[in-house]
């Protein structure tokens, strides 16, 4: 799999990724409602592999493995941090692409000369 390729699937994962914390982060109050996670490392080896379904996990339990009283298993703490790290991520991502693009350009206009 090219380079590009892979950071292109990196970067819809992320896209992904987000959509799920901003979900869990619409749905901290809705009672009994599962917080939902997804394992970005073992999901780019899938990306690696080919495998198109990512895995959403939903979390049967809160923080410390208590179940809080409404059923709900949001930390809006945690996915405040979570959509955090993401968003640095996916910027990330995008500038590695934009260096690489950058790079290609430079080559392709110095072989001209």
């Amino acid at each position: 799999m090219g380079g590009i390729s892979l950071i292109e699937r990196a970067l819809n994962l992320r896209a992904f990724y987000h959509r799920i914390i901003a979900g869990n982060i619409a749905n901290a109050n809705t009672p009994n409602y599962k917080r939902k996670e997804i394992d970005f490392a073992s999901e780019i080896n899938r990306e690696i592999k080919r495998l198109k379904e990512v895995k959403v996990i939903e979390e049967s339990e809160g923080r410390e493995g208590i179940i809080p009283p409404d059923g709900n298993t949001v930390d809006l703490e945690k996915e405040t941090v979570n959509l955090t790290e993401n968003t640095l991520m996916y910027n990330a991502l995008v500038q590695v692409l934009v260096k690489r693009f950058s790079m290609m350009r430079y080559i392709i206009n110095e072989g001209k000369r």
